[in-house]
């Protein structure tokens, strides 16, 4: 494990939990996500699905996981810009090598049927071959614009197959990007899954994150966390009594 010291030096981490490095969210989650689990994390935009994904690569880095994000909203600059933002400075982990990201945009260039399962599946190839024990795609909407359902649910199948060989993953999509029967797949398939919603409260709007399941938590799920994120400060979790709608 790449950064075993360092999280040692750092305190460590329950060693079946993912922590998102937020006592608050990681009490929701029934003390966080298990490691070894195949994670969703659903809403439409501006909803705050990279806000905790995000948090749990904060969460990973300080429990010394290595992490490889695929990222279809980022450049690798921009990336740690809007992390450091959130006042969770990762440069020196990106520096270091214990966070590697792979931007999955390309500009100008077409993906018809045929090069998406190629590209699905040289994903799968490389999630199996990395030292990285946490991996994060972020999101799969774009990867899935043009493959069937069928390739889509073998990815996944795939992804929950490399789970039970020792990884993490974890997947954000957007919610409209679905058929409503493949969104019911996609949830089985998940260990965990988090449904992000964004509502207005009074005069402002708050984002809600809902943990629909959690595989094996001991506590009870369908909690709720609401939160506003504040450049240059952060995530600032909102009481539950102030944010209900």
């Amino acid at each position: 494990m790449g950064g075993d010291l360092l999280g040692d030096l750092l305190g460590g981490s329950d060693k079946n939990i993912l922590s998102t490095g937020n006592p608050e969210i990681d009490k929701k989650l029934a003390d966080g996500l298990p490691l070894e689990s195949l994670t969703l994390i659903e809403g439409e935009n501006d909803t705050g699905k990279s806000v905790i994904t995000q948090q749990i690569i904060w969460g990973a880095m300080k429990g010394g996981l290595d992490v490889d994000l695929y990222t279809s909203e980022n450049t690798s600059k921009s990336f740690l810009s809007q992390m450091e933002s959130m006042s969770l400075d990762i440069s020196d982990y990106f520096a270091w090598g214990y966070l590697r990201i792979f931007p999955m945009h390309t500009i100008g260039f077409e993906w018809g049927e045929a090069e998406m399962q190629g590209i699905l599946q040289r994903i799968i190839n490389h999630i199996k071959n990395s030292k990285a024990q946490v991996v994060i795609i972020d999101s799969l909407t774009l990867l899935t614009e043009t493959t069937t359902q069928s390739d889509l649910l073998a990815f996944l199948t795939n992804c929950k197959n490399i789970v039970d060989s020792g990884k993490t993953i974890l997947i954000t999509l957007h919610t409209y990007a679905f058929e409503e029967d493949t969104l019911v797949r996609i949830r089985s398939i998940c260990d965990a899954h988090l449904m992000m919603k964004r509502a207005l409260v009074g005069q402002k709007y708050v984002m809600i994150m809902e943990v629909v399941k959690v595989r094996g938590a001991r506590k009870t799920t369908g909690n709720i966390v609401s939160f506003e994120v504040h450049p240059g400060y952060g995530m600032k979790i909102i009481p539950i009594s102030m944010a209900r709608v």
